[in-house]
């Protein structure tokens, strides 16, 4: 079968879509398929490939991927970390990618046999739209998390650009601007549900929000989860909790507006307070890092705020945490999320803090990882630190996390979903 894969991020990027797409492509390959990735020039996170990045990846290359993949670069946007300015590198690259691609694939017979568009970024499925309605091959949309609802449902708070706050009239300014990006909100997303609707197939990753597609007149709706490699992740439970004098709680992530970390500092600041001995480490990237490390600071909170680190030293992390944390913000659309991290942190075997809701709660009970607290709960969390504490053998779960992965979200067993689901949609 010859795939053709759409989608914004692609290794030699690190997060998890890269690390989603090249755990699959490895094992499609490896099952005797030809995989083409459509995707930009690296540039992710910081919005501008690095120096090592610029010199060996440029517009219009054609790549050989690591397991084999046919990787073709297209164009870019530099962007900062605003919705305008990302929203026009998506549709830049879009764009290109159907320009290039309708050249490549012009003869027939070399074209793919079905065509995954995989958003975020959203423009990704417009172009999956067109070419597979070009080719007449089926299309599967890839709707990772819950877009595009997360975006509608944040609003337009913190998407305003500085020219526009401090512009002579800012209120005037501020109430057109937010008006805009509402009307654009719900344009995208009548436009996204319709592009889902003309899909052979779409697959989300939380069986919640699968549900949300079929009520919404999705006819196939389909669940690959994210996941891990158990071969690739060392097990952490062997060491024996309470061996240390502090309790030691990790973060490993994006440091968003979803995550709502200030939480978990201001929780660590309290315990500190009351002479609870205790240490966070906050590792990662994003828009509140630096709002995080000010607050810590502030409220002489022990925690560390560190920035993001290459994942052959990740395991060395989880191996210094006696829990490890996993927090969303209580926002709807986060119900039928899972955080693609919690997958990792369940194959260590490590105690999770999971300041969660619905599906992504649902698993942590599950697989009886860790303790569930009500999103933003700062008391709560302040209370469960308080008692690990006080007895950090709490904090050994005896690798349930890692065989509850094994049964449901170990890379082979997933690759091999998806490929039936590819099978199905093309009748081979």
């Amino acid at each position: 079968m010859r795939i053709l894969l759409l989608t914004h991020y692609y290794a030699p990027e690190f997060g998890a879509p890269q690390r989603r797409w090249s755990a699959l492509v490895q094992r499609f390959i490896a099952s005797g398929n030809q995989v083409t990735v459509a995707a930009p020039v690296p540039h992710y996170p910081g919005g501008r490939p690095t120096p090592a990045q610029r010199r060996t990846h440029h517009v219009g290359d054609i790549e050989r991927g690591a397991h084999g993949e046919t990787v073709l670069r297209t164009a870019y946007l530099p962007h900062r970390t605003d919705i305008f300015s990302r929203t026009a590198d998506h549709l830049i690259a879009a764009g290109d990618a159907l320009r290039r691609l309708l050249a490549r694939f012009a003869r027939p017979e070399h074209r793919p046999d079905v065509v995954i568009a995989t958003a975020p970024a959203i423009p990704t499925l417009m172009v999956g739209r067109v070419l597979a309605a070009r080719w007449q091959i089926p299309l599967v949309v890839e709707m990772r998390d819950a877009w595009p609802d997360l975006v509608t449902h944040v609003g337009p708070a913190g998407a305003i650009p500085a020219e526009v706050a401090h512009a002579p009239h800012p209120g005037l300014l501020r109430r057109a601007s937010r008006w805009a990006v509402v009307l654009a909100k719900g344009q995208v997303h009548q436009n996204v549900t319709g592009w889902q609707r003309g899909a052979q197939a779409v697959v989300t990753t939380t069986d919640r929000f699968a549900d949300v597609l079929v009520e919404r007149g999705i006819d196939r709706v389909e669940v690959v989860r994210n996941g891990t490699d158990l071969n690739a992740v060392r097990a952490q439970h062997e060491r024996v909790p309470g061996e240390r004098s502090e309790l030691r709680c990790l973060y490993l992530g994006n440091m968003g507006r979803s995550q709502g970390l200030e939480i978990v500092v201001r929780a660590a600041a309290r315990l500190h307070q009351e002479g609870t001995a205790l240490r966070v480490r906050l590792l990662g990237h994003g828009v509140q890092a630096t709002a995080l490390a000010a607050l810590t600071e502030e409220l002489s909170a022990p925690v560390e705020v560190l920035p993001r680190i290459p994942h052959r030293e990740v395991g060395a992390q989880y191996a210094w945490a006696d829990t490890v944390i996993v927090s969303l913000r209580n926002w709807a659309p986060f119900a039928w999320t899972v955080p693609s991290k919690l997958y990792e942190i369940l194959a260590t075997g490590r105690h999770i803090t999971a300041l969660l809701e619905g599906e992504a709660a649902d698993v942590v009970r599950e697989a009886g990882a860790g303790d569930v607290l009500r999103p933003e709960d700062e008391d709560a969390l302040v209370q469960l630190w308080r008692r690990l504490a006080a007895d950090r053998t709490q904090t050994a779960i005896n690798g349930s996390g890692r065989r509850w992965v094994a049964d449901n979200a170990d890379d082979e067993l997933l690759a091999r979903r998806y490929l039936e689901i590819l099978e199905e949609v093309t009748g081979r």
